[in-house]
């Protein structure tokens, strides 16, 4: 029998690298306000965006890997994007994508928090943008540092850092003509910019919805009038938005009315779907912050997961047009505007759908009032190629070594546009999309925290599955 090895293993190895190495360049890149062009329309003159990717390119020249090169690449008036490439054996290649834009600092962040404030407290560390998805970069260089540090073998790595996302990436597709043929076509193309159901396995994201949003506004006035003098008279228009908003869904149920918002959700995906609540439990609806007696929509778990992944929603996120309560006095409205947002199933086209909801709402207005909804924003989900035998194994393999449990897989409810671009880019390629947004971690709110600990692990599953798609080649 040969003698117990004290060499650490690969997950104390990433570990210890991400608490001398990583955590570090996290917390000064939290303390950077790198809004996404959307929240800081003058990104450019201040610097933030350009300070975030020289922090994320020094870092990594610092901690450079054999057969790695990078460089900033920029085009005229567009965000900038971080390319990276690292030589493997053999030479097919894989795609590595995050982001560095951050959403705006949003406000309700308890007392010693803050967006650009990084604390690490209960192996969490706050801050806005660190696990959305600043990590990113950081995390696959790591992987990549493991598997050569061992004499592992890994493919070629393309990794493409951009820093449009929270606005649209509507940068992106500038981005992914001219570098496409640095790029080749990718085998494996892998996300790290999604979430996990727990932090105690691994989650790979089947899907994401798409979305419409847009504003509905209501006028029956050219001006306020008195409403004792106008009520029965002067129709309400926050009335006619309710009946408006009735075309689309039942007041009572939540459900969206028209088939051309609805898809056929997959047996596969309704069978992930009742998985994923047997795993999750109520922590599926009590993740949220529930105020008073509110109970969730559905009283089925499965039916929460598959209302939260496939099928349509519609929100109010917004308004104008209504005065804050202290300054509402006895005035009939001349306007009522709303912010609508509607999510769709992955597999709906995102510009048919907003050409039929604003054909409905501004159908035959209620009392001839004068009526609009202009939708700013159509975007196409995006739903998961079927995952080959290698990969599934190896995700699956992966999420055992690391974290002791088996890999996971469930849709997402929000809507990220890159993922419909890669796919529509690189039709060929097999995909996982995964992440480090777990219960509470509340990107885009208050509070956003990066779990440690598991992004660690999530480290040496990605590291693992680098090294099997080089193994199955051989």
């Amino acid at each position: 029998m040969s003698p117990p090895s004290h060499a650490p293993d690969p997950l104390h190895r990433i570990g210890h690298f991400w608490d001398e190495a990583i955590v570090p360049a996290l917390v000064e890149y939290i303390r950077i306000p790198a809004k996404s062009p959307h929240f800081d329309k003058d990104w450019e003159a201040h610097g933030h965006i350009e300070a975030a990717v020289k922090l994320a390119a020094h870092w990594c020249n610092r901690h450079a890997l054999a057969g790695m090169k990078l460089e900033i690449v920029r085009l005229p008036g567009r965000t900038p994007v971080l390319y990276v490439e690292v030589d493997g054996d053999p030479q097919e290649t894989i795609l590595v994508y995050g982001h560095l834009d951050k959403q705006p600092e949003m406000t309700g962040w308890r007392e010693g928090l803050g967006p650009w404030t990084p604390v690490i407290e209960d192996g969490k560390l706050y801050g806005r943008g660190g696990a959305d998805d600043g990590y990113a970069v950081f995390c696959a260089l790591a992987a990549l540092k493991a598997l050569q540090d061992a004499g592992r073998p890994h493919a070629r790595v393309a990794m493409l850092i951009e820093c449009c996302e929270e606005s649209g990436s509507y940068d992106l597709p500038a981005y992914l003509e001219l570098l496409g043929p640095r790029i080749g076509t990718p085998a494996l193309v892998l996300g790290l910019d999604s979430g996990c159901g727990n932090y105690e396995q691994l989650w790979g994201t089947t899907s994401l919805r798409g979305l419409v949003n847009g504003v509905l506004t209501v006028e029956v006035l050219t001006e306020g009038v008195h409403s004792g003098d106008a009520s029965g008279v002067v129709p309400s228009s926050f009335r006619i938005a309710r009946r408006l908003i009735g075309r689309i869904e039942d007041a009572e149920s939540g459900a969206v009315l028209d088939a051309a918002f609805h898809a056929n959700i997959p047996v596969e995906r309704v069978d992930q779907a009742a998985q994923a609540a047997a795993v999750l439990g109520d922590t599926i609806y009590k993740k949220f912050p529930f105020a008073g007696a509110t109970r969730p929509m559905h009283g089925d778990l499965a039916e929460l997961v598959l209302n939260r992944t496939w099928r349509p929603m519609l929100s109010v996120t917004g308004a104008a047009g209504l005065p804050l309560p202290a300054n509402a006095g006895n005035v009939l409205r001349p306007q009522t505007q709303l912010v609508l947002s509607l999510r769709i199933p992955p597999t709906a086209d995102g510009e048919t759908a907003a050409r039929r909801l604003k054909d409905i709402l501004e159908a035959d207005p209620p009392y001839g009032a004068k009526v609009s909804f202009d939708y700013g924003q159509s975007a196409t989900g995006w739903h998961a190629p079927a995952t080959a035998p290698w990969l599934a194994h190896a995700i699956n393999a992966a999420s055992v070594r690391n974290y002791g449990k088996p890999a996971m897989w469930l849709g997402e409810g929000g809507t990220i546009p890159f993922m419909a671009m890669l796919g529509r880019q690189f039709p060929q390629a097999q995909f996982l999309i995964t992440g480090v947004l777990g219960p509470h971690s509340n990107a885009h709110g208050p509070n956003e925290f990066l779990h440690i600990g598991y992004a660690k692990k999530l480290t040496a599953c990605v590291a693992d599955i680098l090294a099997a798609h080089a193994e199955q080649l051989r």
